[in-house]
């Protein structure tokens, strides 16, 4: 698989890299088995890049990816996030105290001896605008419990922040065919100042896989259950915001637009990774047949430029009127 430089770090990643929220249980039920065939497929597809945070199954993720690299001869990346976890809550884990605990409990899930990557998971907009915060994450680096940090945002304004944070060498973001508002407010700063992006959501919560329908159902546990409607957490990180009607529909008028030879699941891969301020896409999987399909889109050419405009204009007209949530 093709690689990009991980922002001004002194390395590069698989362009296309695995999110494991489903490990920890929160897209449905997921056994160990399935979770180990899952990780060993990434592999083998060529992926480096793993991203988990502490709250998914509330440390399920990290230990089950732990397990992993235990017999895994690869050098993989270990992104994670903090900030969510249950325990103590908001607002005491919002301290150096807390902040060094929930790291220190990472390392010993992931059996590692330091985080590739932490990053802060979706926090308030006060709490990212907090100096002290990226103090306490430079303190963690100095430790060398951390060896990078970054933040995971919900909005353009939270990323824009963030950009202007001393230290801070990734952001995270929700980037798809259905939320495109990072390019004309995000993608230049970020290639002036270095930072790496790793995009989330590249499918909009299957939506932009072209496989869900109206009768389409989904466990109890599942997030795209739960929180259609933001009863959770943010309305955006479930279907990109879109409610899941619409949703349905539009991405059933965006087929027409899906070049012959390709899977709507590829095509909005492609569509994302032909942008080169993306760093690495971080696409989820409940089946390693999966992994393969979102893989596939490195090794295919760039959407031609017609198309291009289509997409944009599709979004424009269509799309960015229904999205709902901080954007």
């Amino acid at each position: 698989m093709k690689k990009r430089k991980f922002g001004a770090a002194r390395f590069s990643v698989a362009e296309v890299g695995l999110g494991t929220w489903q490990l920890g249980g929160d897209w449905g039920p997921v056994d160990d088995a399935m979770a180990q065939r899952i990780l060993a497929s990434a592999v083998d597809s060529g992926v480096n890049f793993f991203d988990t945070a502490d709250v998914y199954g509330q440390g399920l993720s990290e230990t089950r990816i732990g397990s992993f690299l235990k017999g895994c001869s690869e050098r993989i990346f270990v992104a994670t996030k903090i900030g969510r976890f249950p325990h103590p809550g908001w607002p005491k884990n919002f301290s150096l105290y807390a902040f060094r605990m929930h790291v220190e409990a990472s390392l010993k899930r992931l059996g590692i001896e330091a985080l590739d990557l932490v990053q802060t998971h979706c926090l308030p907009a006060e709490f990212i605008q907090k100096p002290e915060l990226y103090e306490w994450l430079k303190i963690l680096k100095k430790e060398g419990k951390v060896r990078n940090f970054g933040l995971s945002v919900e909005s353009m304004d939270e990323a824009l922040f963030g950009l202007d944070q001393d230290g801070v060498s990734s952001l995270q973001i929700i980037f798809n065919i259905f939320r495109q508002k990072p390019i004309d407010v995000l993608f230049e700063k970020a290639k002036e100042k270095h930072a790496a992006l790793i995009v989330r959501l590249p499918l909009a919560s299957g939506l932009l896989s072209g496989r869900l329908t109206p009768q389409t159902t989904f466990a109890e546990t599942d997030h795209r259950h739960y929180n259609r409607e933001g009863q959770r957490f943010n309305v955006g990180e479930t279907f990109a915001g879109l409610p899941l009607d619409r949703g349905i529909a539009l991405s059933r008028e965006l087929a027409a637009y899906v070049p012959s030879g390709m899977s709507m699941a590829q095509a909005a891969m492609r569509w994302i990774l032909d942008f080169d301020a993306v760093s690495v896409v971080i696409p989820g999987a409940t089946k390693p047949e999966q992994i393969v399909e979102n893989v596939s889109a490195s090794a295919l050419p760039a959407l031609p430029e017609d198309l291009r405009g289509n997409i944009r204009t599709f979004y424009e007209n269509r799309v960015a009127a229904h999205i709902r949530g901080k954007y």
